[in-house]
């Protein structure tokens, strides 16, 4: 098979060809499918962080007219495989963190579902718990493989004529994607045992995941996805509420079971991003040039289940320095087990690695941009591996060019626009390029020069469904127009998740793959109905090559002494990511990340009270997210190049570096504009002014 892959399609700016649907509000998510008589859940969830349930009165709940089934841990169907606490819902009754599912009403109306379920009264044998976050935690410990060391690291402190040596933060944030998680059950005997409409990352993830717990076969559940309101990690695999719409669907056959999580609940079983605490050492020459990195992080975690966020990878290869440490610990707490949420490890890694970075610039005089310049190595320096491409300097230096770097006073404080304070900072990016294995991708040619492209990829709003279009177009050597895509349910190709920035290359790799292979055996003109279904090629081209996309952040950021209030009016990026497949939609991906970045630095904070357990920012009233005014005058770019060796389209992902170093670039201005140092995100007011 031919390697060459031609564009023609791809790296045109299209639209978004669900877009139609999507604006007439005619595209369906998973809680809008049309279903016979559907029957409406709603959980019991622990008033008690840490206990056992001694009782469960269900009388008054049960008594409601509307009421078909209450569930509790006595009464549910058994799950066949309990390993994974996470999933085990109503099995035991043991409460192993506050808000924990409980129980859940079954009724045919969502309000009378709701209203039995506050009818439910729960008696527990309460037990102490621990929720509170401790860096120095007596229980902490170090997960499998969570250390890295290369050379002697007290030596090259003791031998640096410069070091840094600081201690960063970052809280506890949440997932809030515009559609919260849903999931539609129905238990059908006479088709697939088990369907599941689901606001999912990855339709085969969720399959894969739920049939041993549920007892079944993987061929035994379909689940279905074609759009999906937004993810940013936390629909990357399945949750309790899942499991719970199972069991209560399981209880009635043939009944559609609908259960959508609230706002409130979104803060509790669908995962988090753990709280980190983390200390970063540099030593250097007095140009700057580094000759140690050490970067140590502490995550929390759940007691149930272990989940690390690993803050302190991109230290390992970020920057130049023969002598690298770095290590990980995790906190088990009695708290909802964290998960992935966009850019896991490398966004609060990264923050507390440029922040440093930009305290070395000031400690030894040199440029920021120019110091990052000067430490940019030409290998991996965790592996010894040549790049597949890594161009961090041109993104450095074209975006201080336009952002108007050039001639900026490094002493700090000494800018004013009126009565605002205004400084200017910078920060990198980097994240890993991702091709997940298992994904495989079907062509089948409808006759007159159309073809129908099956996989099953998820959109979850990133525009797949238009650009694996462009990437098949190109791969069969059509329009776009005679391209007819099937995405979004577990009925068709097994495909990866959309996570780790790793869709599109891991999905459009698969395609290119069905494309070559069914032009080897069909030719040029293949007979109507003819289809062809192939994995991804193995990718040979990245043996003793490391492949990473790279940014630059610029920000421009003013603050108001006497309030401490904290505006960013400008923003401005490059990054490298190899081809772009649709500069529209990866535009949207930069600038979405970016605004996610600025909300990591300024706004968000999950506040889980330690006396209760309980997150009690539960809403977007309390929990802060960027509004329009906050998002002022931001564009990204990106270099034109093509990374043959990390995808056949020459692309790598792009979903997540837009929101990694953000947060750093905004510390950074914000202490140009007045000085003051703040190492613990958000940067709020109390904060700032208490620096």
């Amino acid at each position: 098979m031919t390697e060459t892959f031609t564009a023609r399609a791809v790296g045109t700016s299209t639209a978004r060809l669900d877009g139609p649907v999507k604006v007439s509000g005619t595209a369906r998510y998973a809680y809008e499918q049309s279903t016979d008589r559907p029957a409406h859940l709603y959980p019991v969830l622990a008033t008690v962080a840490r206990g056992t349930i001694t009782a469960m009165h269900t009388q008054d709940a049960e008594a409601l007219d509307g009421v078909l089934a209450v569930l509790t841990p006595w009464n549910a169907p058994r799950l066949a495989d309990t390993t994974n606490r996470d999933l085990t819902v109503l099995q035991s009754p043991e409460v192993d963190f506050r808000n924990q599912i409980v129980g859940a009403v079954i009724a045919t109306s969502p309000e009378v579902a709701r209203e039995a379920a506050s009818l439910v009264r729960v008696e527990y044998d309460e037990k102490e718990h621990d929720a509170e976050f401790r860096p120095d935690h007596p229980e902490r410990y170090a997960p499998e493989d969570a250390d890295a060391a290369a050379g002697d690291l007290d030596a090259a402190l003791a031998a640096a004529e410069v070091v840094v040596d600081q201690r960063y933060s970052t809280p506890e944030e949440h997932n809030n994607p515009m559609e919260p998680h849903a999931t539609v059950a129905v238990w059908d005997p006479d088709g697939p045992l088990l369907t599941l409409h689901s606001s999912t990352q990855g339709t085969h993830v969720v399959r894969k995941s739920l049939a041993p717990v549920l007892g079944l076969e993987p061929e035994q559940i379909r689940v279905i996805a074609p759009y999906v309101g937004g993810g940013f990690g936390a629909k990357g695999a399945p949750h309790a509420h899942d499991v719970l719409a199972a069991l209560a669907a399981r209880v009635l056959p043939g009944r559609a079971v609908k259960f959508p999580v609230t706002r409130q609940q979104s803060f509790v079983f669908v995962g988090h991003r753990p709280a980190t605490a983390q200390r970063v050492r540099l030593a250097a020459r007095s140009d700057g040039t580094l000759t140690a990195v050490a970067h140590d992080s502490v995550s929390s975690s759940a007691r149930i289940g272990e989940y690390l966020e690993q803050a302190a990878s991109t230290s390992r290869t970020m920057y130049g320095a023969s002598v690298r440490h770095t290590s990980h610990r995790v906190v088990p707490l009695d708290v909802p087990v964290p998960f992935w949420m966009r850019a896991p490890g490398e966004a609060p890694g990264m923050f507390a690695l440029e922040v440093a970075m930009d305290e070395l610039a000031a400690a030894t005089g040199v440029d920021p941009v120019e110091l990052r310049v000067r430490n940019d190595p030409p290998r991996d320096p965790d592996t010894g591996n040549a790049w597949t491409s890594r161009r961090l300097v041109e993104c450095l230096r074209e975006g201080a060019d336009w952002f108007g770097w050039e001639g900026r006073d490094p002493a700090p404080g000494t800018r004013r626009n009126g009565e605002w304070m205004v400084g200017t900072g910078v920060a990198s990016a980097m994240y890993p390029h991702n091709l997940m294995p298992g994904t495989k991708a079907s062509v089948r040619y409808d006759g007159e020069g159309r073809y129908t492209v099956r996989v099953g990829a998820a959109d979850i709003g990133t525009g797949a469904w238009t650009t694996l279009a462009l990437i098949s177009a190109d791969a069969l050597e059509v329009p776009v127009e005679q391209i007819a895509m099937e995405i979004g349910d577990s009925a068709l190709p097994p495909a990866s998740v959309a996570g780790g920035s790793s869709g599109t290359s891991s999905w459009g790799a698969a395609i290119v793959s069905a494309a070559r292979t069914f032009r080897d055996q069909h030719g040029p003109d293949p007979a109507p109905g003819t289809e062809v279904t192939a994995p991804a090629a193995d990718r040979d081209t990245l043996e003793g090559h490391t492949a990473h996309s790279f940014g630059a952040h610029f920000v421009e950021a003013w603050v108001q002494p006497e309030t401490g209030q904290v505006r960013v009016p400008r923003m401005r990026s490059v990054f490298s990511i190899g081809r772009v497949v649709n500069p529209r939609t990866v535009r949207s991906q930069f600038l979405g990340g970016m605004t996610m970045g600025l909300s990591m630095a300024l706004h968000e904070h999950s506040v889980r009270d330690p006396r209760f357990g309980h997150v009690v920012t539960q809403d977007l009233a309390t929990y802060h997210v960027p509004v329009n005014a906050d998002v002022e005058d931001m564009d990204a770019r990106w270099l034109d190049e093509v990374d043959d060796r990390a995808t056949p389209m020459g692309s790598r992902g792009a979903g997540e570096i837009g929101i990694v170093g953000v947060a750093a670039a905004v510390v950074n201005a914000v202490h140009h504009a007045t000085g003051r140092r703040v190492r613990d995100l958000p940067v709020t007011p109390a904060r700032l002014l208490g620096a």
